[in-house]
C-alpha cells in the first residue's frame, strides 16, 4: 500500500509539473482565429526573443535576420541584466513546493495563465463548462466523457444527443455519460445540459430549491397544457384554482428558457474561417487561413547571447534559454495546431463529398471517434481543435462540428444523416397544405416510403429543434 502511494503521489506532482504546458498547447489549439491572434501578440509582448516575419513562414535560417551590431548586442544585454532579479523570483516561486505540493504549482500556472486571462475576449459556453470541469478531480474516462457531453451541448445550453448515442459513437459505458451529465448539469447556469425546456425548467426549480413546489408539479406533469396556457384544465386536474396556477405560470415564466444564451457574443458581421474548401480542376483543395496567424521565428540576437562566451552574468543566459524554451514550443504549439485543423478539414472533406456538391441535404454521418481514428489522435482533440473554429466551403460557411453528426440506415443502405433529416422535415413543412398540415404521424409515414426508418417521438423531437410548431397550431383558416 505504501508504495502505490508513493506512486500516486509521483503521478500528481508530474501532473502538476506538465499541466501548465499542457494547458498553453491546448488552449492555442481550441482558441479560435481572431482570439489566437490576439493572444500571439500578447505573447510577443511578454517574449523578447519572438519576432515577426510579417512577409514569409516562420523559419530558422539566421539569413533572415538583421545584422546585430555590438551596440545594439550590448543595449539588449543590459535590458536582460536588469530583469535578472524578477525572473529568479519567478522561477523559485515556479519550482517551489508546499508540503502538500500544490503552492509552487498553483503560482506558476495562474502566472503563466494571467496572459491569457487578460486577454479581453468573448467567453463561450462551452470554454465556461470546460472551466468549470476543470474544478473538479476526474479519471480520464470520465474527463473524457465530460468533454464529449459539453462537446455537444448547443449555444442555448441544450444537449443536442443523449448518452446512449454518445456511447455507441465512443464506446464509453452509458453509465459514464449518465454520471456526469449529473455533473455538469450541477454547473453554472442552472438548467445548463438538458435535454429539452421541461428538464432545463426542472434543473433550474430544483436548484432553487423548489422541487417540492406547485411550479415543480406543473413543469414535471402539466408541460403540455403549460406551452398551451389551459390553466383551467391544469386547475382541474391538479385540484386548485386558476388563480393558483396562473401565479405558478408567472413564476415559471421568470425561469431561463435558453440557459447558454447569458454566454452569447454581439451579433457580429462576419466569422473569419479557419479553413477554405474550393473546388479547383474539379477536386477539392484545402486552404488553412495562416494570413491572421503572425509568423514567428526566435531572434538571431537572442541566439547570440547563448553562444556568446563573454557574457557577464549566467542568470542573463538561463533568462534568454528559457525564453527561448517558452518561444519555441510557442511556435511548436501554432504548427501542432494547423496541422491537425488540416488534417481533421481532410476528412470531412474527403467524408462529405456528397455535401460539398449538393448542400446540407446530402450531409453524411460522421463522428469524432472515426475521425480521430483516421487522424491518429484522441477523439476529445478533435471535439477542441473544431470547436469554434469556420469552415467556408461552396455550400457557405459552417462551424467545423456542424459535420458531425449521428445518422440512419436507409431501406436501402445508405447513411442519412440526422441533419438531412431535418431538412427533409423542414421541405416537407415548407411544400404543405396549410388548411391541413401534416401531423408528425403523417410525416413519418412519408419518410418510412422514402426509405427512412424514424419515430414519431423523434420527428416531434427535430420539428422542436426547428422551431416548427405542432400542426394544429400551423393551420391555417
Amino acid at each position: 500500500m505504501a508504495g502505490q502511494g508513493m506512486q500516486q503521489t509521483q503521478n500528481l506532482a508530474l501532473h502538476q509539473i506538465l499541466s501548465p504546458q499542457l494547458q498553453h498547447s491546448l488552449l492555442i489549439l481550441q482558441t479560435p482565429l481572431l482570439e489566437l491572434r490576439n493572444l500571439v501578440q500578447q505573447e510577443m509582448e511578454t517574449n523578447p526573443v519572438l519576432e515577426e516575419l510579417p512577409d514569409q513562414p516562420a523559419t530558422d535560417e539566421r539569413s533572415d535576420a538583421e545584422p546585430s551590431t555590438d551596440d545594439n548586442f550590448n543595449d539588449e544585454f543590459q535590458k536582460l541584466a536588469s530583469l535578472d532579479e524578477e525572473w529568479r523570483d519567478y522561477m523559485a516561486q515556479s519550482a517551489s513546493y508546499s508540503s502538500d505540493g500544490r503552492r509552487g504549482s498553483r503560482e506558476a500556472q495562474d502566472k503563466r495563465q494571467f496572459l491569457f486571462d487578460s486577454i479581453p475576449v468573448q467567453e463561450t459556453l462551452q470554454q465556461n463548462l470546460v472551466g468549470q470541469l476543470n474544478q473538479s478531480v476526474l479519471s480520464a474516462s470520465d474527463r473524457k466523457a465530460a468533454e464529449l457531453i459539453i462537446g455537444n451541448i448547443d449555444d442555448n445550453g441544450f444537449l443536442q444527443s443523449t448518452p446512449e448515442e454518445m456511447s455507441l459513437n465512443s464506446g464509453i459505458p452509458k453509465e459514464d455519460f449518465e454520471k456526469m451529465l449529473a455533473l455538469i448539469q450541477s454547473f453554472y447556469p442552472a438548467g445548463v445540459g438538458a435535454h429539452d425546456l421541461r428538464e432545463c425548467l426542472l434543473i433550474q426549480l430544483q436548484r432553487g430549491g423548489k422541487e417540492r413546489g406547485l411550479e415543480y408539479r406543473i413543469v414535471s406533469e402539466h408541460m403540455e397544457d403549460l406551452g398551451r396556457r389551459r390553466f383551467p384544465e391544469i386547475a382541474r386536474r391538479m385540484g386548485i384554482s386558476v388563480e393558483e396556477v396562473q401565479k405558478a405560470a408567472d413564476n415559471i415564466a421568470r425561469l431561463n428558457p435558453r440557459p447558454g444564451q447569458v454566454f452569447a457574443a454581439a451579433p457580429q458581421n462576419y466569422v473569419l474561417p479557419d479553413v477554405v474548401v474550393e473546388k479547383i480542376d474539379g477536386d477539392y483543395q484545402i486552404i488553412l487561413n495562416n494570413e491572421q496567424i503572425p509568423h514567428l521565428r526566435i531572434s538571431n540576437l537572442y541566439k547570440d547571447i547563448i553562444a556568446s562566451g563573454n557574457a557577464q552574468s549566467s542568470d542573463v543566459k538561463n533568462y534568454v534559454r528559457d525564453k527561448i524554451r517558452s518561444g519555441k514550443f510557442l511556435i511548436r504549439s501554432i504548427h501542432q495546431r494547423q496541422e491537425t485543423i488540416f488534417n481533421i478539414a481532410q476528412q470531412i472533406v474527403s467524408r462529405q463529398l456528397e455535401f460539398l456538391d449538393h448542400g446540407p441535404s446530402h450531409l453524411k454521418p460522421m463522428n469524432m471517434a472515426e475521425v480521430a481514428d483516421a487522424v491518429g489522435v484522441h477523439e476529445t482533440t478533435v471535439s477542441r481543435a473544431v470547436s469554434g473554429k469556420y469552415m467556408a466551403t461552396p455550400q457557405g460557411v459552417f462551424e467545423m462540428k456542424y459535420f458531425f453528426t449521428s445518422g440512419y440506415q436507409t431501406a436501402t443502405g445508405e447513411s442519412l444523416s440526422n441533419t438531412s433529416v431535418k431538412e427533409a422535415i423542414l421541405d416537407l413543412v415548407k411544400h404543405e397544405n396549410g388548411s391541413a398540415p401534416l401531423s408528425d404521424h403523417e410525416i413519418v409515414e412519408i419518410l418510412v416510403e422514402r426509405g427512412i426508418p424514424i419515430a414519431r417521438r423523434t420527428v416531434a423531437k427535430y420539428r422542436g429543434e426547428l422551431n416548427i410548431l405542432p400542426s394544429h397550431m400551423r393551420r391555417k383558416y
